[in-house]
């Protein structure tokens, strides 16, 4: 097996619907990668295992996703040099604004990058994270241009409706 190059973690299985979405990202681009539950409130002492020892395993980044309290990235971020991509996880509770909030706002010393709310935050955390590696691999920026190439073309591709007229 591939040493994992990048890290995704979540506080609980409830946040794989959110999260599986940057891994299938991840997939697309072929980056070795690793998936797994280490919850902050559940787990803290794996959590703090996970986050001494991402650097030495080989990890370039950790996409972290957290929904409720969102302690979980802003926790990995002060326990390690690795970058930490935050991704709040929609909540019933709040929508994930409390997510939102509570990773956005780290203290000074404490960077954690934040994406969107749920499923386009996961996508996004996964493509900053290629783009990370992709500038020092050039087969994967080379991959990264043509996805953004073909997103372009889609775009433009698009058709809307016809507006009638009055």
């Amino acid at each position: 097996m591939t040493q994992a190059l990048i890290g995704v973690v979540m506080g609980s299985s409830s946040d794989w619907e959110t999260m599986q979405h940057a891994v299938q990202i991840l997939q697309q681009f072929g980056i070795p990668h690793e998936a797994r539950v280490v919850s902050a409130h559940r787990m803290p002492d794996d959590m703090f295992a996970y986050a001494e020892a991402a650097a030495g395993r080989g990890l370039q980044a950790i996409i972290a996703g957290a929904g409720g309290a969102a302690h979980l990235p802003g926790m990995i971020a002060a326990k390690t040099v690795v970058p930490v991509l935050g991704v709040p996880v929609q909540t019933k509770a709040l929508s994930g604004v409390d997510s939102l909030h509570s990773i956005v706002q780290m203290p000074k010393g404490v960077p954690v990058a934040t994406f969107a709310i749920g499923q386009a935050g996961a996508a996004n955390a996964a493509l900053f994270a290629v783009a990370l590696l992709a500038n020092h691999d050039a087969v994967l920026r080379a991959k990264l241009e043509a996805f953004r190439a073909e997103q372009t073309t889609a775009a433009r591709a698009m058709t809307l409706p016809p507006v009638e007229s009055k």
